[in-house]
C-alpha cells in the first residue's frame, strides 16, 4: 500500500507531537508499506534533516522518505501538502491536521485522521464538522477511549457514522529488551550509584515537577536521587534554580530518543507525577482528560516499578497490578509508596513483571496494524 502521511509538526524538534509522528510513520513503514512523510520546511539546518541525524534524535531504525515542503504560511502548507500527495496517487492519506483530512476527501483520497485532542482554536470545530459530514472513505484514530467519548459529547450528530478506532500510543519493544540492571545502567551513564527515582518528559505546567522536588526534599540525605530526563533549556534553568539546595536532584536535560531506554533502565522506580491539569507544548488542550503519554508505554517496557498519578484516563492502561496509583499532588502518599517499593524487592519485582507483560500489547507495529485494518 502506498501511504503518504502529513504532519504539521516541526521536524526535528523535542516536542512529543514530533516524536509521536515519527514513531507512528516508522511503524507503517515497518509493516512493509511504501510510506513517505510530508512536513513543513522550518529553519532547521540541512544536516538536521538527514536520516543519520533524525534516526539518532528520534530513535528510529526503519528509514522512510521525508519531504520538507516549503510554504509561505501554515494554512498554505495544508493545501500544498495535499496537492503534493495527490500527484503521487496514494492509497491512503494518513494525517494529523484536520484541514488536510478535509482537503484529502475533497481530492477523493481515502483518509485516516489521527486525533490526540479535541479540535481547538477558532476554526478547529468547523473543520472537524466539515470532515465529519463530508462524503468519502475516511477513518478516525483516537488515542484514548476518553477522547472518543468527548468527541461524541461535542459532535454527537453524525459521529455514529464515522468509522473510529481507539489506538493508544505505543513503544518499540525491541529497544527495551536486554536492558542492564539499574546499577550497570547508572555506571554507563556516569550517574551516582544510589537508589534512583526517575521522571522523563517535558517540564510543562502540570507535569508534576513541584511534587518531584518536594519528594526530593523529603528523601534528601537518605541515599535516594531524583533524576528528571527531558525539558527545554529555559525550563531546566528555572527548575535548577528552584532545586539549588537539593543535592539529590539531577536534571539531565534533553537526551536523544535513542538513549532514553538506558536512562530509564537506570531507575529503581519510574514516576508519572502529573497534576490534575496538564499543559502541552502549545499551552492548550484537555490533556489531563484524554492523555496517552508515550512515556507510560516506555515505562512499562523498561520493566521497572511505576508510580503514577491516579487519573481516570491513565486507568485505560495502568491498573493496581502493573503500577502503583497515587492521588495527584499528595506527597505523603507518594513518599509512603516510594519507601515501600525501595524496602520490598519482591513487591517491586511483581510490579516490574506485570509492567513488562502489559507492554506487549502496545507495540507501535501492532498499533499500526490495528489502524490500517480499521481503514480497510
Amino acid at each position: 500500500m502506498k501511504i503518504i502521511a502529513i504532519s504539521g509538526s516541526t521536524i526535528p524538534s523535542t516536542t512529543a507531537n514530533s516524536v509521536q509522528t515519527m514513531k507512528a510513520v516508522q511503524a507503517l513503514a515497518s509493516l512493509g508499506h511504501n510510506v513517505s512523510l510530508i512536513v513543513p520546511l522550518e529553519n532547521s539546518r540541512a544536516k538536521e534533516r538527514e536520516w543519520s541525524f533524525l534516526s539518532e534524535h528520534y530513535g528510529l531504525e526503519k528509514e522512510f522518505l521525508i519531504t520538507f515542503l516549503p510554504s509561505s504560511s501554515r494554512k498554505l502548507f495544508f493545501y500544498t501538502a495535499v496537492r503534493h500527495a495527490k500527484k503521487q496517487n496514494p492509497d491512503l492519506l494518513y494525517v494529523w491536521p484536520i484541514q488536510t483530512a478535509v482537503l484529502g476527501l475533497l481530492f477523493d483520497i481515502p483518509v485516516m485522521l489521527e486525533m490526540h485532542d479535541l479540535p481547538s482554536g477558532r476554526g478547529g470545530p468547523f473543520w472537524f464538522r466539515y470532515f465529519r459530514d463530508l462524503k468519502g472513505k475516511k477513518t478516525v484514530s483516537v488515542i484514548t477511549r476518553a477522547l472518543h467519548e468527548l468527541l461524541i459529547d461535542h459532535y454527537g450528530k453524525g459521529m455514529s457514522d464515522l468509522n473510529t478506532v481507539i489506538a493508544p500510543n505505543g513503544v518499540e519493544l525491541e529497544r527495551f529488551t536486554n536492558l542492564p540492571a539499574p546499577p550497570e545502567a547508572r555506571k554507563q551513564l556516569g550517574l551516582n550509584q544510589v537508589k534512583t527515582v526517575l521522571c522523563a518528559g517535558h517540564l510543562y505546567k502540570g507535569r508534576g515537577v513541584e511534587l518531584f522536588l518536594e519528594l526530593a526534599r523529603i528523601f534528601q540525605g537518605q541515599g535516594v536521587q531524583f533524576l528528571w530526563v527531558g525539558g527545554n533549556k529555559k525550563d531546566i534553568e528555572h527548575w535548577k534554580t528552584e532545586a539549588a539546595n537539593l543535592e539529590n536532584v539531577v536534571f539531565a536535560g534533553f537526551v536523544p530518543n535513542a538513549q532514553l531506554p538506558l536512562y530509564q533502565a537506570a531507575a529503581d522506580i519510574l514516576i508519572m507525577p502529573y497534576g490534575t491539569t496538564i499543559s502541552i507544548s502549545s499551552g492548550l488542550g484537555n490533556s489531563e482528560k484524554i492523555s496517552s503519554p508515550m512515556k507510560m508505554f516506555e515505562y512499562l517496557a523498561t520493566g521497572r516499578p511505576i508510580i503514577s498519578s491516579d487519573l481516570p484516563v491513565f486507568r485505560e492502561v495502568l491498573n493496581k497490578e502493573n503500577a502503583v496509583l497515587c492521588p495527584p499532588g499528595d506527597p505523603e502518599s507518594w513518599t509512603r509508596e516510594i519507601n515501600r517499593l525501595l524496602a520490598d524487592p519482591e513487591a517491586s519485582e511483581r510490579y516490574s513483571t506485570e509492567a513488562l507483560t502489559s507492554a506487549q500489547k502496545y507495540s507501535w507495529d501492532e498499533r499500526a496494524r490495528k489502524i490500517l485494518k480499521a481503514a480497510e
